[in-house]
């Protein structure tokens, strides 16, 4: 892990083991149309935003209540020049349980500043980890890709419009 990769941090009054639930629970707070597992070692999922990204999770470490490990592959980022840049990334959840309640710590590992696709990509999962999953841990509901969306809504509500040509993905 670099010190450069992509980490947002959360904590949230609940124990660790509710935690390790909510991430594993993609659907609740990443996307709605994912397809797969996601718990156990060897579990894959596919996640995609038609026509802007698609990347395959794999788990690589499960330790429940403390850490998840996805390794991506099969990435495609059709809005930047190396649309294969997330591959062989790995995205990361520490889960720590602290005095204020469980932290969990994201990393994605490759994602990082000198990436064609960070400015975009460290948006939107800043938002699917502090707004999303956040709200799927205390609220219950998480605000995930859902299956009406189209990619540029994807895009509008991650405040992505200037940094993407959406009519280039259309």
């Amino acid at each position: 892990m670099s010190t450069d990769d992509f980490t947002a941090t959360i904590t949230v009054d609940k124990t660790p083991d509710e935690v390790f639930a909510a991430v594993n629970n993609v659907w609740g707070w990443w996307s709605e149309t994912i397809e797969g597992a996601t718990g156990s070692v060897g579990d894959s999922y596919r996640f995609e935003v038609p026509g802007i990204h698609r990347c395959t999770m794999t788990t690589t470490e499960s330790v429940p209540g403390r850490r998840l490990v996805w390794h991506v592959s099969d990435s495609h980022l059709a809005f930047v020049e190396d649309t294969t840049e997330w591959e062989n990334t790995d995205v990361v959840f520490d889960i720590t349980e602290t005095a204020n309640g469980t932290e969990v710590r994201f990393t994605h590992e490759g994602l990082v500043p000198a990436g064609e696709c960070y400015e975009v990509c460290s948006n939107a999962w800043g938002a699917y980890i502090t707004t999303s999953l956040r709200g799927l841990l205390t609220t219950g509901e998480g605000d995930p890709f859902r299956r009406t969306s189209t990619g540029e809504s994807e895009l509008r509500k991650h405040g992505n419009t200037d940094l993407v040509n959406l009519d280039a993905l259309r």
